[in-house]
């Protein structure tokens, strides 16, 4: 080659040994075989990937589930009963629903409650009922032992005791019981649900919520009466609601709704020796 470059011609090199000669291929034809661009991934699929692969049959996709109805993931097992989302239909009621359960609850002898609760048992209203309770029970203690106080002279400190013991009396009456009644149920053949006990003792406290404020009333006799009114009206409630169902249970069934009402007749005598009484 020739030019400003200086380029040399490869014909002027002295190269040793020879090149081998490549034979002309000829005519190569080339040949696609059809595809159906519509269908994805091919039924025909070869190689190590092919359309029976996929993930292992032992795979959990319980966390993957939606359920029924709703657009959040449902837990299997006992993470339900860690779950927000499966305590919230317990909540799902209206004020009217509340109300009615609330009057059912003030007229002990209609024996209906557990069959208007037995498709929609709620918290709802047991859990505020309890709140109310030990928000009455602390601002009209508090206040009882203020005016005694005062009318003789004496002085007088708040005790914040009465808050945390009303708490740890009605939260844990409320679900203690049931929990142990349910065991007990349970062993006599005569099963029922845990929520619809919550919820029936839920109710069974709102008698307590006037006769705290009753309570106000400088007379211990009629401090007494009002506490034994609200224990026995309450101590009904529970007993007749549960009597038909607890007869299933055979012929110790008398005894179990004795004992409920008994029980029942003890929470009204302990509010009435530390909620009921004043003393200075």
């Amino acid at each position: 080659m020739s030019g400003g470059g200086k380029y040399t011609s490869i014909d002027n090199q002295k190269l040793q040994g020879s090149v081998p000669a490549v034979p002309d291929p000829g005519h190569v034809s080339v040949q696609f075989t059809d595809s159906n661009l519509q269908t994805f991934p091919p039924s025909g699929a070869q190689g190590k990937i092919s359309s029976a692969s996929g993930p292992p049959r032992d795979v959990d996709d319980t966390f993957s589930k939606p359920a029924s109805g709703s657009d959040e993931p449902q837990s299997g097992g006992w993470f339900r009963a860690f779950s927000i989302a499966s305590y919230k239909q317990y909540f799902d009621v209206d004020t009217s629903d509340v109300l009615e359960r609330i009057k059912d609850s003030l007229i002990p002898f209609r024996d209906s409650f557990n069959e208007k609760t037995s498709t929609n048992p709620d918290l709802y209203g047991p859990f505020w009922i309890c709140t109310t309770l030990i928000f009455v029970a602390a601002s009209i203690g508090t206040f009882v032992t203020y005016i005694a106080h005062k009318l003789k002279h004496k002085e007088w400190e708040y005790d914040i005791k009465i808050v945390t013991w009303s708490a740890a009396l009605f939260y844990g009456y409320v679900t203690v019981v049931p929990i142990l009644l349910h065991v007990i149920l349970k062993y006599f053949s005569a099963p029922s649900g845990i929520v619809h006990l919550l919820c029936l003792y839920g109710y069974s406290l709102f008698v307590f919520i006037p006769a705290l404020c009753l309570s106000l009333v400088p007379l211990e006799i009629f401090r007494w009466v009002v506490a034994g009114v609200a224990g026995f009206m309450s101590a009904s409630f529970v007993a007749l609601n549960l009597r038909a169902h607890i007869k299933s249970a055979g012929e110790r069934w008398f005894l179990i709704v004795a004992g409920i009402f008994l029980l029942q007749l003890a929470l009204a005598f302990v509010l009435k020796l530390y909620l009921f009484t004043v003393t200075v």
